[in-house]
């Protein structure tokens, strides 16, 4: 591939990663093939788990290595190697449905609800939750445990490899701990600007852009400068990226999200916008908010909550930010010193990490 901005075909790399990670899991299914058709059942939910998707994590890999080195030697073992990250991506998003009580993911059934049904429907002992439960758990574990061997036996010199791999275990403590932030959280029922900015951060923002660009630049030998320049662009683009996916979370289309409307609200989650709604409203309004997060609603409770909080201000604000760090991303990714071509990628990824819509 040409680092030329105009022959970056994303969906081509899409499809490449979707072929990297189902060609993995053909190799742990004939591994698994002993323990009989319960392996399967696991395996069938992992594909499920690893379809779809915008594969940023991947993307920004690719491109944190040939920022650095423009030139490829191997792009297949490349590709391996920006597929682990869908693979700790995939484990995150299994835990996290898990943890949020989610009932989908892209429009099927979170990993727990679907093992929970299997359960059910086949009338076994036990309860069908506590299944469900220890299936997600497993899995995500799984994935996890799959994300390092795939970077490891990438196919790259163990050399070039063993650098991205301190990048990466620093990547899964933090998403780890930010994880279990974001629970703490929510059991505390508060959060204010800075703690749910703090929990942002380090549960999603750093592992969706900041750390797939070191793990690539990385792997193509740079050293600190390089990777603190690219902090400098990867960090508050993945505050953009995160906060545009807050947005989503009450404002998304269900029909393209694959979640229901107003899905954070239902689950509770203190993000954010939640945390500026609840400074900027009425004390009245802000008090209703507060109470029903985490609670049931009706689309007509959904659409309430949703009004109060644009009435605060914490929507319109949270939309100013995303486009103030997006302009401080591109401000930093003109100042590194990285190979021209990639920084023209990069610029246009920028544009596609904060205005989506899923």
């Amino acid at each position: 591939m040409s680092a030329d901005t105009a022959r970056w075909d994303d969906t081509d790399f899409r499809a490449r990663v979707q072929a990297v990670l189902d060609d993995f899991l053909a190799e742990q299914a004939v591994r698994l093939e002993p323990l009989g058709p319960d392996a399967e059942r696991l395996l069938a939910e992992a594909r499920t788990a690893l379809s779809g998707g915008k594969r940023f994590r991947a993307a920004f890999c690719w491109w944190g290595y040939r920022a650095v080195r423009p030139d490829v030697a191997d792009e297949d073992a490349l590709a391996r190697a920006c597929a682990s990250l869908e693979l700790l991506h995939a484990s995150a998003l299994v835990h996290d449905d898990y943890m949020d009580a989610s009932d989908t993911r892209r429009g099927h059934p979170a990993t727990h609800r679907a093992f929970e049904r299997e359960h059910r429907a086949a009338g076994w002992r036990g309860d069908p939750e506590q299944y469900g439960a220890a299936a997600a758990i497993l899995l995500g574990d799984l994935l996890l445990a799959w994300s390092d061997e795939l970077l490891r036996h990438c196919g790259l010199p163990l050399a070039e490899v063993a650098p991205a791999l301190d990048v990466f275990d620093r990547c899964r403590t933090e998403v780890i701990a930010g994880q279990f932030l974001d629970v703490s959280v929510q059991a505390r029922g508060r959060a204010d600007v800075d703690t749910a900015m703090t929990v942002l951060r380090y549960k999603s923002a750093k592992y969706s852009i900041e750390r797939p660009l070191h793990i690539g630049a990385a792997l193509a030998g740079a050293g600190e400068e390089t990777l603190a320049e690219l902090s400098a662009f990867g960090l508050p683009l993945g505050e953009a990226f995160q906060l545009r996916d807050d947005l989503l979370g009450v404002y998304g289309d269900p029909s393209v999200t694959g979640k229901p409307a107003g899905d954070d609200l239902v689950e509770g989650k203190r993000t954010v916008l939640v945390a500026l709604a609840l400074d900027g409203a009425p004390a009245e309004q802000a008090r209703e908010l507060d109470e029903a997060l985490g609670s049931p609603l009706t689309v007509e409770q959904v659409e309430r909550l949703r009004r109060i909080i644009d009435d605060s201000g914490a929507h319109a604000q949270v939309e100013a930010v995303i486009e103030e760090l997006a302009a401080h991303a591109r401000t930093w990714l003109d100042r590194a010193r990285i190979d021209d071509g990639a920084r023209g990628v990069l610029h246009s990824l920028i544009g596609a990490a904060t205005r989506r819509v899923v």
